[in-house]
């Protein structure tokens, strides 16, 4: 049969307990959520959600085309202004996904002949921009400027460092400032995935290259998410204008596909003025991380200090983290699940995202509900 190899995989799948299946939730939830990544609390807020249904009202349901043909709005061009200016960038270009940023920004900026460098931890996406790009790539020990270096000093020719600033999986912070210092020596650009620092590192949210002094500068490109922080969804590329010319005539990901929904736009749009306003939903975010990983270690459980918004607490297997995460819904709270091959380090664990929302009795319950359930 023309996809009989696929009972294999499915059977091999379910011997590892590697089995994953969807589960759509209801619009009102009643389970405490810790498995989401809206870090500021801003998917339903009432200005976010409102700005959405104004922009479908006003530019309809759909883009209607790639963003070179009719999927661009003002909307659009407006977002790309305010989020480059809000980051510290000279230029901006928004995507369908955070995925697809990051396919756009590896493989326009690696072409035949350069070095792409990336970090072992790296997200799928990053991952598989550099199995797309047409430079060669080297994968080095994780958040390790040293190993960037040692790779860099064997090439000759463009080359360019790739690297999360906030890794999705421990919610570690990679050592940004040691990893400029290393691609410069070299005349390596830099391009790092923000997906898990915008909204919540650096000076009111501005994200990780902001708070490390990088933003604006020349070498640098920055991918980000409109989907976690701000609430809504599709990506973003941020850099030197002439970077960001390049993309447009560059990236397969911009030039092929359905521009970003209006809705979306509009939504992130007023996102990210809401955190203008309140800067202090930043800060926030990042507490309620410190509490809830000192909480639980308190209780005796193995979890890994963050560094932004995202807590990983260790399991002993996929079967045992697949059973934990259930028994954690079943006591009414949400977490994440993380088992391979999503892992890197092949260690399973829970994934708990911090919400500057959450309250300090919300906190306390889900450490009870986490502790109880191990």
């Amino acid at each position: 049969m023309a996809f009989g190899w696929i009972d294999e995989q499915a059977q091999a799948r379910r011997r590892a307990g590697l089995v994953r299946t969807l589960r759509p939730r209801p619009a009102d939830s009643p389970l405490l959520d810790l498995a989401s990544n809206d870090y500021l609390g801003l998917a339903r807020h009432p200005e976010i959600t409102e700005a959405a249904a104004a922009a479908a009202r006003t530019w309809g349901g759909g883009a209607t085309g790639s963003r070179l043909v009719t999927g661009t709005t003002e909307l659009h061009g407006e977002l790309e202004r305010e989020l480059a200016g809000f980051c510290g960038f000279e230029s901006a270009l928004v995507f369908s996904s955070g995925y697809a940023a990051n396919l756009a920004a590896v493989t326009a900026l690696a072409p035949h002949g350069s070095l792409v460098v990336s970090d072992a931890g790296n997200h799928a996406s990053l991952i598989d921009g550099c199995r797309l790009a047409r430079g060669t790539t080297q994968v080095v020990a994780h958040a390790d400027p040293d190993a960037v270096r040692k790779a860099l000093s064997t090439h000759r020719g463009p080359a360019v460092a790739v690297s999360d600033t906030v890794f999705s999986v421990d919610g570690d912070a990679a050592p940004l400032a040691g990893l400029a210092a290393a691609c410069r020596a070299f005349g390596a650009g830099i391009v790092v995935d923000d997906a898990h620092g915008l909204g919540v590192l650096g000076d009111g949210g501005r994200g990780a290259p902001q708070a490390a002094g990088l933003a604006g500068d020349p070498d640098v490109v920055v991918t980000v998410t409109l989907s976690k922080s701000l609430g809504s969804q599709g990506g973003a590329v941020l850099g030197p204008a002439p970077v960001i010319d390049h993309l447009v005539n560059a990236a397969r990901t911009f030039i092929f596909d359905t521009g970003l929904a209006p809705a979306a736009a509009g939504a992130a749009l007023a996102a990210l003025r809401l955190l203008r306003r309140e800067p202090e939903r930043a800060e926030r975010a990042r507490a309620v991380a410190t509490a809830l990983h000192s909480r639980l270690t308190a209780e005796g459980l193995e979890a890994v200090r963050p560094d932004a918004a995202v807590v990983s607490v260790r399991a002993p297997s996929p079967e045992r983290a697949v059973r934990w995460a259930a028994d954690c819904r079943e006591a009414g709270l949400a977490v994440g699940c993380f088992r391979p091959p999503s892992v890197p380090d092949g260690i399973s664990r829970l994934r708990l995202t911090a919400r500057a929302d959450l309250t300090d009795a919300q906190i306390e319950h889900a450490v009870r509900v986490i502790s109880a359930t191990r």
